[in-house]
């Protein structure tokens, strides 16, 4: 292949140098970010010798390549050098539509703090419980205790979204934090209960007038402060002098900042947090099962567009402002039980293998709260799966908006978190969830089961011609590879990434790691090692050529939680220790760790046979290439 005729293609088909705002690259592809997509020559790129594929994802124009792609990537550096892996300059036009700027901003600033509004919410679970059961007295010291450690990250949530929003608007997240320790510092929350208090009065800075309300517990107001400070601090760096920048430039962000957000910004924010909320109520009060209902059919499409992210803050707004929502988890709770049951069902139906253990895997997880296995690997995939979830989770959703269900902590919608349903010190929110529940998962699975049929395949018999020497060929003709990593083998269709779910790279198998250790699956030489340390590629002495690709869009962690063990060009054996990697780090940050194994050469062979096991150990057969 030679790189630099494809780069410059690459280059030409895409729209020209002018027309990439930023490259990076992954393991296999190469990852564009366009200024005017719709200048780029797709088909013809998918047509051109040495590309793979082409598929537009999450902003992204992504150019597969296979495991030469740092090569091109280097090539193509060569011919446009100001891109250097770098994304271009925050004043480049930006081209997406308006829902998906949002939809991306809201994604970036929620999922990160995810993880303590979980942690809080399960301990409130726990305390519900406990004084359910009698087990702690309200007025005691353990109780108050866990209840302020639970409070902790709702009280101090404006602190913690300021940190997020500040990723996301790249600005300094230390200074944005600061923001949120002012809007929460105990002083300006003294004064405006003293106001209150008083009935009369008011808090002026500098003769501005300043809302007496409190932002304990509030969403908006610091996501648009620190918004707000992303074009404030640019300023400020500018208009400051050299010599003193290192302080006047933190000095006037903060006093700017600071100044509008108590006096504008957080007034405004507080204002339209409370009327979302009067409005969902005003919405529950007049039909309390409408939400509830659309969401439990319709979230499967929202999760397909990624529109759901949309959805997530507001139910956090409603228990942030109310204590509790009512209308937008509990409606998810029924949509992602009710597509887990539904591609269950088609596990337990299904005869041929592969599916039965794709469906059930992905059914399983799908109860838990995790439903893109599901919604990928089968329901869409199948249609009536679907159709099946739509319907279970519309009426368990139609459930519990009639019952007025209550969320109290969140979480990931699934059985994991029912406890979350525990709170004004009763169970019958729990209960009510609980039906719901049952309703949606057996509703799903047997309209599931009725209406899904195994596809039919097509088979053709193929006469081979015998000659003398058949069987010594085909010995030396089959190269068994082994499992590199201790886990379950599964099929690639599980994985959740087109480029290797469709087999665009080639045939193979993935592994769902239980450790986080690669070894050589054959014995050969490294050929292609990458700066993320995510992936690696391999060729046998055999000639296979083998991609071990390390977790789904990994790339992004820049080599967090990757350490090689050897080098390119190495001459490997079978059990030869490749790459360690931390496997609950890199779960913990929210990727899925499953792992495909890609012969990227599959055309070169005739065959190529892969077997499935619930749990297998490095070194243990499970694919078979023939030539």
């Amino acid at each position: 292949m030679n790189y630099q005729e494809l780069a410059q293609t690459i280059i030409e088909k895409i729209g020209g140098k002018q027309n990439i705002k930023g490259l990076t690259h992954c393991a296999t592809r190469l990852r564009f970010n366009l200024k005017e997509e719709k200048n780029a020559q797709t088909d013809e790129l998918k047509n051109t010798a040495g590309v793979m594929g082409v598929v537009s994802k999450g902003g992204q124009y992504q150019v597969i390549i296979g495991s030469d792609v740092g090569s091109v990537y280097k090539e193509i550096l060569k011919e446009v050098p100001s891109l250097d892996g770098e994304q271009a300059n925050s004043d480049e036009k930006d081209d997406r539509g308006t829902a998906s700027k949002i939809i991306d901003t809201i994604t970036g600033i929620f999922t990160p703090i995810l993880p303590a509004i979980t942690a809080a919410g399960m301990l409130k679970a726990v305390l519900s419980l406990l004084v359910v059961f009698n087990a702690i007295d309200k007025t005691g010291q353990t109780y108050i205790i866990i209840d302020f450690m639970a409070d902790s990250a709702f009280y101090f949530l404006p602190i913690l979204l300021a940190a997020s929003s500040a990723q996301k608007f790249k600005t300094n997240m230390y200074l944005a934090m600061m923001v949120g320790g002012i809007l929460l510092h105990p002083n300006f929350v003294g004064m405006v209960n003293a106001i209150k208090e008083a009935g009369e009065g008011g808090i002026h800075l500098f003769g501005l007038p300043i809302s007496a309300v409190t932002y304990g517990s509030s969403v908006i107001p610091i996501i648009l402060a620190v918004w707000f400070m992303s074009y404030v601090e640019p300023i400020a760096d500018k208009v400051s002098p050299k010599a003193i920048k290192f302080f006047s430039k933190p000095l006037i962000t903060i006093a700017i900042v600071g100044t509008v957000s108590l006096v504008v910004i957080g007034p405004v924010g507080y204002f339209i947090s409370d009327g979302i909320s009067n409005g969902i109520k005003a919405l529950e009060n007049f039909s309390p099962w409408l939400v509830p209902t659309i969401i439990g059919a319709l979230t499967p499409l929202f999760v397909a567009t990624g529109t759901h992210y949309g959805l997530v803050p507001i139910g956090i707004n409603n228990r942030m402002t109310t204590g509790y929502d009512s209308v937008i988890y509990p409606g998810m709770l029924a949509s992602n039980l009710g597509q887990g049951a539904a591609s269950l069902a088609v596990g337990v139906k299904s005869k041929d293998s592969s599916i039965k253990q794709v469906a059930a895997s992905a059914g399983l997880t799908g109860l838990f709260g995790i439903t893109e296995p599901a919604l990928y690997g089968v329901n869409l995939k199948y249609k009536t799966p679907l159709y099946a979830a739509m319907i279970g989770g519309g009426i368990g959703g139609l459930f519990m908006g009639i019952t007025r269900v209550k969320n109290f902590t969140g979480g990931s919608p699934g059985l994991l978190t029912l406890p979350s349903y525990i709170g004004d010190d009763t169970l019958s929110h729990l209960y009510m969830a609980c039906i719901g529940a049952v309703i949606s998962i057996v509703i799903s699975f047997v309209i599931s089961y009725i209406l899904y049929k195994d596809p039919v395949v097509e088979t053709t018999k193929v006469i081979a011609k015998k000659s003398e020497d058949t069987s010594s060929s085909d010995i030396s003709s089959i190269t068994e590879v082994a499992t590199p990593i201790k886990g379950e083998i599964v099929a690639l269709g599980s994985v959740e990434d087109g480029m290797f779910s469709e087999e665009i790279l080639g045939k193979g198998f993935a592994v769902k790691p239980v450790e986080g250790v690669v070894y050589a699956p054959v014995s050969g030489t490294v050929t292609a090692i990458f700066d993320s340390k995510h992936a690696i590629g391999l060729t046998s002495d055999s000639g296979v050529e083998l991609l071990i690709h390390i977790g789904i869009d990994t790339v992004q962690l820049n080599g967090d939680g990757y350490e090689y063990f050897v080098e390119k060009g190495q001459n490997i054996e079978i059990g030869d220790k490749l790459i360690q990697f931390d496997l609950e780090k890199i779960t913990e940050k929210g990727y899925n760790i499953i792992t495909p194994v890609v012969v990227t050469n599959s055309a070169d062979f005739g065959d190529i046979i892969t077997l499935t096991k619930a749990l297998s150990e490095p070194g243990e057969q499970v694919m078979k290439v023939i030539r």
